[in-house]
């Protein structure tokens, strides 16, 4: 773990600059540009309110915010895992050229993507405006879901990063896997809409990503903070995942030249 942040402070500026190139590629030859990270949750937001909403048995006051709350911090995460999946073996010229650490590939997708997640925070805002919900002063505490969000993903990407290098079969099946695993976790519902025996209800809290996501739409829509087993098991799923995917990665980081 020294030698993620040592590597990570060292070559900031180069995982800047890479951050910044993967932007420019994604909105090269676009007309509204950065606009896409404004428009694509609010669209997603849209489709799915129209349809979800009118499913649901209870339907939920201002359902756009209930749904974006936890769907710009998802999109943050699944985007992240897609574009690091392939951040190895996409600058395989690079790295038989240049010796530098593998890890800045892998973390400059995710700094790229979170430059869209906090863009994406701005048309949340403005929904909340619009619709009247209150503002409450649990908006303050987003910093904390989201350094734990972050964790959470740096450790998920070097793994998928890793992987992908010996089988890439792993980028499109990660797509099939980030389809079922939206739908299993409370984004366009709440736990509570779930309908399940107790003895099953064990399976969603093996789901990592809940706890972190409950964080963001306590604050946002509810106006609350989350409790402190809720905040503990959030960091606690972000460091195991972290400590976990970069030791993978670190392990096998030397042999990445040899397959890309």
């Amino acid at each position: 773990m020294t030698e993620l942040f040592r590597d990570t402070f060292r070559y900031r500026e180069l995982i800047w600059a890479l951050a910044l190139k993967e932007l420019k590629i994604r909105y090269k030859r676009s007309v509204l540009g950065f606009l896409w990270a404004l428009l694509n949750p609010m669209l997603l937001m849209l489709v799915l309110t129209v349809v979800f909403s009118k499913l649901m048995a209870t339907p939920k006051v201002h359902f756009p915010i209930f749904l974006l709350s936890v769907l710009i911090p998802w999109t943050f995460f699944s985007q992240s895992l897609s574009y690091a999946a392939e951040s190895i073996v996409s600058n395989g010229d690079l790295i038989k050229k240049v010796r530098v650490a593998k890890l800045v590939f892998p973390v400059a997708a995710v700094v790229s993507n979170m430059i869209n997640f906090l863009l994406s925070l701005i048309p949340l805002a403005l929904i909340v405006l619009v619709m009247r919900h209150p503002f409450y002063v649990t908006w303050l505490y987003l910093p904390v879901p989201i350094i734990a969000l972050t964790l959470l993903t740096l450790g998920a990407t070097f793994f998928f990063a890793a992987i992908n290098v010996y089988y890439r079969d792993v980028s499109h099946i990660l797509q099939i896997v980030l389809q079922v695993w939206f739908y299993v976790t409370p984004i366009i519902y709440s736990i509570d809409d779930i309908h399940i025996p107790a003895h099953y209800a064990f399976i969603f809290k093996l789901n990592p990503i809940i706890y972190v996501l409950n964080g963001f739409r306590l604050s946002v829509y509810y106006g609350m903070l989350p409790t402190l087993q809720s905040i503990a098991a959030s960091f606690g799923c972000a460091f195991v995942a972290l400590y976990l995917g970069f030791r993978i990665f670190r392990r096998h980081q030397h042999d990445f030249v040899f397959y890309v």
